[in-house]
């Protein structure tokens, strides 16, 4: 079998499309929880522990000779600076995403659980059994 040959059966198969899917999704989805942490946690947590931004979190590792203080103009002039706040919340970011994930997945196991099956009932008696016991049973008598 040729290498084109196996590559097509590959890509056709329905786990790669799924997975394809699945990635598109995880793509918006990941959009979804960054504006959701950014734009809606954060600015509580901030108001809550008194109005700090964790973005602008950061240490300066290097010399600052211009005595820079926004991190974006540390990084532009190539300062290496600890930039905590931007861990933080990707940190919040990856335990959103894990617990609805994980929320996701027990659902979706839920739902695939059957239910316990009715017991079957007992497959029909054979006729020369039944006839068989008839005759038992009158001669019992």
């Amino acid at each position: 079998m040729s290498m084109v040959t196996e590559f097509k059966e590959f890509a056709v198969k329905g786990n790669v499309i799924d997975l394809a899917v699945g990635v598109i999704i995880g793509g918006a989805f990941g959009k979804i929880v960054d504006s959701v942490v950014g734009d809606l946690i954060m600015p509580i947590i901030g108001a809550v522990v008194g109005k700090l931004d964790f973005s602008s979190l950061f240490v300066v590792l290097g010399q600052n000779p211009d005595n820079l203080t926004a991190l974006a103009d540390l990084k532009k002039a190539g300062i290496p600076v600890l930039a905590y706040g931007s861990f933080i919340t990707v940190a919040v970011n990856f335990g959103i995403l894990a617990f609805i994930i994980f929320m996701m997945v027990k659902q979706i196991n839920r739902l695939k659980r059957e239910e316990p099956a009715a017991p079957a009932e007992a497959p029909a008696t054979p006729e020369d059994i039944a006839l068989l016991r008839e005759i038992r049973d009158s001669l019992k008598k």
